[in-house]
């Protein structure tokens, strides 16, 4: 794959590097020469001067061959707009976008532009390690109204099929951590002590679900 990158500041050439280390082609873009130097000198991409939204600059990067296209610069307007014309001019359809206001990140995601919003991200980050369990979402969607969870289960459920324990909590229950490894559980697999459960729910859910599976089951 060939994929071209917009900004060489410490995520872009991180980005660059691993992306070259895995047997990609990769091509840099950035207004300011010396930002080069952060790819190391074992880097074999491109290194292309200039403004990462300009048609000839991007040209010049591999752009109407490439399969990917990551906009990092530390502007969110020429993140966007690089971004835009990548997709409409070039028709490159795999890009993404690094935002910093959460609220444009929304919007962009809305209109097909898959963005990281690093602001929210590294916030959702600390407060996973500040709050118990389940307070703050493993992800959300960018609407901000689905959310994956991980709930604390009430020991009670030990030996229930997690197909049992969805139809009993109203919700799907995507993946399971057993053992530091993640399963996607069939309609056989028994939750066991110590598995650490995801739940995909709605916002209106959240309260229901941490309740239902936090107690011990209702026997029927």
């Amino acid at each position: 794959m060939h994929i071209v990158i917009m900004g060489c500041g410490r995520v872009g050439a991180s980005l660059a590097r691993a992306l070259e280390h895995r047997g990609h082609s990769v091509a840099v873009i950035d207004i300011v020469q010396d930002a080069f130097r952060r790819l190391g000198p074992e880097f074999q991409g491109k290194t292309v001067k200039g403004v990462g939204f300009d048609r000839l600059v991007l040209q010049r990067a591999g752009i109407e061959r490439a399969d990917g296209f990551a906009a990092v610069s530390s502007g969110d307007n020429s993140n966007i707009l690089a971004a835009r014309v990548v997709r409409e001019t070039f028709e490159v359809h795999n890009v993404v976008a690094r935002i910093y206001d959460q609220g444009r990140a929304e919007v962009y995601e809305r209109l097909g532009i898959p963005s990281v919003a690093t602001v929210r991200w590294a916030a959702d980050q600390v407060l996973r390690r500040l709050l118990p369990s389940g307070s703050e979402p493993q992800w959300r969607d960018p609407s901000g109204s689905v959310r994956l969870i991980e709930v604390h289960v009430n020991s009670g459920w030990v030996g229930t099929t997690i197909s049992g324990m969805e139809t009993a909590a109203r919700t799907r229950i995507p993946f399971v951590m057993r053992f530091g490894t993640g399963i996607v559980p069939t309609q056989s697999t028994v939750f066991q002590d110590g598995d650490l459960l995801y739940a995909a729910v709605t916002n209106e859910q959240v309260a229901e679900v941490e309740d239902i599976l936090g107690s011990q089951p209702v026997e029927h």
